[in-house]
């Protein structure tokens, strides 16, 4: 595909907006530039690539000068691109994928509008499916006006563009380019069908497609009642982790893969699998502003990992619940300072802590009465993993090299605290908070530093900001000194300007490494929160939730120095993290 069509330069990762609906993601761009979306699902190949190099791209652009701007609809992921041109008009794309979302098949709909003034508009089409290996073979336009073609082994339909012409002819098959016309107040709607398998002969009405999208968004969206604090954001990040998660309850930690987290290195990973961390994180982070239906999702997939693999729980897996597939590159450029990669060493990893937070996902699930019989025995699954590998070397929250990380040990005795409180029967209870007692002793016995703050591990003296959840998430109370003596030491070697790293690379300045983690920077103000200096936690949390594009997604990293979003995107926890604060430190919280 990249033989057959220009490849379009990239924008800064703040600029791009996010269409999803469960199954798969678009990334926006201000050109009105499709430069990302894997079909049929997250961890399946890209139909439009732009975004790493690829020609696959599919634009709505006014012809001309133009200024670009745009918002969501609240409560949703219905994007509106707005672009005033140099004749001072103005045109607007309302855009969105399509719900109910199927995993068979995604609908794209795109209304253009002639807001003030009559508008030209550039549409092109160029579809490449697995990361443009596969043009649209078979190209014709039908009696109707319906463009069909094959992708590879998916099939496209594309109404609206009937006058549209074919343009290019490389090796991968041509392009599509239409020339819109609109007057003022005059709207064009285009619907974009791929279909995994045979595709059926439905009508497609565009005014059904966005009634039936709103409402599905109206239902996705809880009222989030109670919050005086960034309301709106938390809103927003319901709706974006909403749009990550699949109907499987799965949430994706990222729509992307390959974007680097560094400016000018290649260190990038593919993000597009369901971290089982990640995934109690979402949950936990809904049932403190709520019992609302992410909650529900998050502990039904976890359930369904623990009852199947037990002790042998992978680090993340596919939305459908598989192993993730190894690492390999395309044939592609890459994001710039990044490289084409897919897949994910993830799997061959043991990390002890996702057992503590499978635990306190469903202690918060337990706390809303939302906990089953079989999340129970899941439940059951994690504990009897904790006793019998809470010795083991693992790679931990960061996924390095395997060893005894404190952090792990303290994370599984905060998830045994919180199961226990709701434990049924006599024996349970006591059993857990025992084991949770030995795993504090334990972490205690080798892993406080000199100055009292927990380290990484029996070995690096290191502060690392994961431990502040021994604190945040109950391991130990914040009157603790260790916990007091953590918090500085995260405050005094770890926090720049606002922002906070997750612990400071040997021989190099903060920065010099990896941008700043906004997990941890909302790590840090529940941290504040929980020793009672609610001022202190409040700026840390304003601070922190502004490190977000134009359209308020957040990446994993932000880069302080240059301002910029670091790593895939959007990061699931972050927004898991940001809605979590927001409840926490809202007034209603106490």
């Amino acid at each position: 595909m990249s033989e057959g069509g220009p490849v379009l330069a990239p924008h800064a990762l703040r600029d791009y907006a996010l269409l999803a609906d469960g199954e798969r993601g678009v990334l926006v761009g201000p050109r009105g530039d499709f430069a990302w979306m894997c079909f049929p699902r997250w961890h399946d190949d890209a139909v439009f690539s732009a975004l790493i190099g690829g020609a696959a791209c599919y634009t709505v652009t006014p012809v001309g000068r133009f200024v670009w701007g745009g918002h969501y609809e609240d409560g949703t992921l219905i994007w509106r691109s707005r672009w005033v041109t140099e004749g001072g008009g103005i045109v607007e794309c309302r855009e969105a994928l399509a719900l109910p979302g199927r995993a068979d098949r995604a609908t794209l709909l795109r209304r253009v509008v002639a807001v003030r003034g009559p508008a030209l508009v550039a549409v092109s089409l160029a579809a490449g499916a697995g990361f443009d290996r596969h043009g649209m073979a078979r190209l014709k336009r039908r009696d109707d006006g319906v463009w069909t073609a094959a992708l590879g082994e998916e099939s496209m339909r594309w109404y609206g563009g009937a006058r549209a012409k074919p343009a290019g002819d490389g090796v991968h098959g041509p392009s599509l380019a239409l020339d819109l016309r609109l007057e003022e107040d005059e709207a064009h709607d285009l619907v974009l069908v791929l279909d995994h398998g045979d595709a059926d002969a439905e009508a497609v009405l565009p005014a059904g497609l966005w009634e039936a999208t709103e409402a599905g968004w109206a239902e996705r969206l809880p009222d989030l009642g109670g919050l005086d604090l960034a309301a709106r954001d938390a809103r927003h990040s319901y709706a974006v982790m909403s749009g990550l998660t699949s109907a499987t309850g799965a949430t994706v930690a990222a729509a992307t893969t390959s974007l680097p987290e560094r400016a000018d290195r290649a260190r990038n990973y593919d993000y597009r699998y369901a971290w089982v961390r990640d995934q109690a994180y979402v949950g936990q982070a809904v049932a403190a502003a709520g019992p609302y239906p992410l909650l529900d999702d998050a502990v039904r997939f976890l359930t369904g990992r623990l009852l199947a693999d037990g002790s042998d729980l992978m680090p993340a897996y596919t939305t459908a619940g598989d192993p993730i597939p190894g690492e390999r590159r395309l044939d592609l450029p890459g994001y710039p300072g990044g490289a084409d990669i897919v897949g994910n060493r993830v799997r061959e990893q043991f990390q002890l802590d996702v057992f503590g937070e499978a635990l306190l996902l469903f202690a918060a699930a337990a706390g809303h009465d939302r906990l089953d019989a079989d999340s129970w025995r899941a439940a059951e699954a994690a504990v009897g993993s904790i006793e019998a590998r809470g010795d083991d070397p693992e790679a931990g929250i960061w996924e390095l090299e395997p060893r005894r990380w404190t952090h792990s040990r303290l994370v599984c005795a905060a998830g045994l605290r919180a199961i226990a409180a709701h434990a049924p029967g006599r024996e349970r209870g006591p059993r857990w908070l025992a084991l949770a007692d030995q795993l504090v002793a334990a972490a205690a016995a080798e892993g406080v530093a000199r100055e009292g703050h927990w380290q990484r591990t029996p070995d690096d003296p290191r502060i690392d900001a994961a431990l502040l959840l021994a604190q945040v998430r109950g391991a130990v109370p914040a009157a603790d000194p260790r916990s007091r003596a953590t918090l500085e030491a995260v405050l005094a070697g770890l926090t720049e300007d606002g922002y906070c790293y997750r612990f400071r690379a040997e021989g190099l300045a903060l920065g010099d490494a990896e941008g700043a983690f906004l997990v941890c920077g909302f790590w840090l103000a529940l941290a504040l929160a929980g020793q009672g200096d609610r001022e202190a936690a409040l700026a840390v949390f304003q601070r922190n939730r502004g490190a977000c594009g134009t359209p308020g997604l957040f990446a994993e990293e932000f880069d302080v120095t240059q301002r910029q979003l670091r790593g895939n995107l959007p990061q699931a926890f972050v927004h898991a993290l940001l809605l979590e604060c927001a409840a926490r430190l809202s007034d209603r919280s106490g």
